[in-house]
């Protein structure tokens, strides 16, 4: 095995601490005599327990170890991936080079470790090879990604030559693109032990589609229309939603990225403490081959709080250019988004020489940037009651009427928190929950 990995080129970057270059060290040790067959199956079990870890995160099946070299190479970003991301797979010598390394993750597939196996008395590799793994709930792992690992690993492992593993690999490359961002949906950013700007998947997405959202169908037009100009490399703006709370701001941009993400589209949530970090997330993003909607939810400022600076800098007002593939979407309680006082409107100057109507207006001026603003005021109460019919349908085991739907509903939103989708949602799992069995 040691021999196949020094042989790679495009894909030879393995990390160190990875599990394929590990076991390349392991088996080196062993033909080589540098350690005895004691210690060799110690540090094998140690990679084995490392693979099942993974195949746990991820929910792979059957073969783990084929599962395992297919996550390697959907997510491995060299300059032959990243190019097949952006424009597919060319004419060109660098060809020559990936079907090398497909040559060899084509005998990986199919290594035959049962002479290891005999000689060191274990069954470890026979074991995770087939494999049947314990039933766990979509919520235990990324299903997104189990589902297209599985899907290369079936392909590459059916292959029959290399000009077809390259076929399948370029062609998942132009579609899905490669690395974290082809894979998954969403992302968080991190500095961990204040290191470097660290992109966290997010795994598990709530799966809402806008259909699911009951009303709103104006506001739902205007998001579409933007976001849909945007995903197919139209002018795009900008995007504030506004309004009274629990009516669906929220629920809308979580929609929009299922919706779209087969388009290329993907979507980075920050967070008001991280604007400083902007820039940075931009100079990551802006080349790669997706469109990204930073996602800021509940936006708000205090009249203290001065983040917002940042952000009227990245939106419109820095010297950089922000890039076509990205766009900032916001959720916010408040329609200008930063608190005002009517200390604010009066025309006085303060110590420093400004006037408090200068600073109102520099306030103001954030939501100015934001090209498309879409305001969702709470529902009337027969939207209210409309809303709870609607989602009652959903649940089969509710056997109340109309009229008793709506006498209960508007009796449950008395005492929990006012007429909004989210109480209606809320009264419908009340009732659903009531349901016995």
């Amino acid at each position: 095995m040691y021999k196949e990995i020094s042989g790679l080129v495009l894909y030879r970057d393995l990390k160190e601490d990875s599990i394929l270059y590990k076991l390349a060290e392991i088996f080196h040790d062993r033909d080589n005599k540098l350690a005895d067959d004691a210690t060799i199956v110690s540090r094998i079990y140690s990679q084995i327990k490392r693979i099942l870890d993974v195949a746990t995160s991820y929910g792979f099946n059957r073969n783990l170890w084929q599962d395992y070299l297919a996550f390697y190479l959907i997510t491995n970003e060299n300059s032959f991936t990243l190019t097949c991301e952006k424009v597919g797979a060319g004419d060109g010598t660098v060809n020559k080079f990936a079907k090398n390394d497909y040559a060899i993750f084509d005998r990986l597939f199919h290594y035959d470790f049962s002479k290891l196996e005999s000689e060191l008395g274990i069954d470890c590799f026979s074991t995770i090879t087939n494999y049947k793994s314990l039933p766990k709930k979509e919520q235990m792992y990324n299903q997104n990604v189990s589902e297209k690992v599985r899907f290369i690993s079936d392909r590459v492992s059916e292959a029959t030559d290399v000009d077809e593993i390259f076929d399948i690999m370029t062609s998942f490359y132009k579609h899905y693109g490669v690395g974290m961002f082809g894979l998954n949906k969403a992302f968080r950013i991190s500095h961990e032990d204040g290191r470097d700007l660290k992109f966290i998947a997010i795994n598990n997405t709530e799966k809402v589609m806008l259909s699911d959202l009951i009303g709103y169908e104006i506001q739902k037009k205007k998001l579409i229309e933007n976001t849909e100009a945007f995903v197919n490399g139209r002018r795009a703006n900008n995007v504030l939603l506004f309004g009274d709370s629990g009516t669906g701001k929220s629920t809308s941009i979580k929609a929009i990225i299922n919706e779209y993400y087969e388009q290329g589209l993907r979507m980075i949530e920050i967070y008001k403490h991280q604007f400083k970090d902007l820039s940075a997330i931009i100079s990551h993003v802006k080349n790669r081959n997706y469109k990204f909607i930073i996602y800021m939810d509940d936006l708000s400022f205090e009249d203290f709080e001065i983040e917002y600076k940042y952000l009227k800098a990245v939106i419109e007002g820095g010297l950089e250019t922000k890039p076509d593939n990205v766009l900032i979407y916001a959720t916010s309680n408040r329609r200008h988004i930063i608190k005002e006082t009517w200390n604010d409107r009066d025309d006085v100057e303060m110590d420093n020489g400004m006037h408090k109507s200068d600073t109102m207006q520099e306030k103001l001026s954030l939501v100015h940037r934001f090209g498309v603003t879409i305001s969702f005021s709470k529902p009337s109460k027969k939207e209210f009651n409309t809303i709870v019919t609607e989602l009652a349908k959903r649940y089969p085991e509710i056997k109340l009427t109309e009229e008793e739907l709506c006498e209960e509903a508007n009796k449950w939103e008395l005492s929990h928190g006012g007429i909004s989708g989210r109480t209606a949602q809320q009264f419908i799992n009340y009732l659903a929950g009531q349901i016995q069995d």
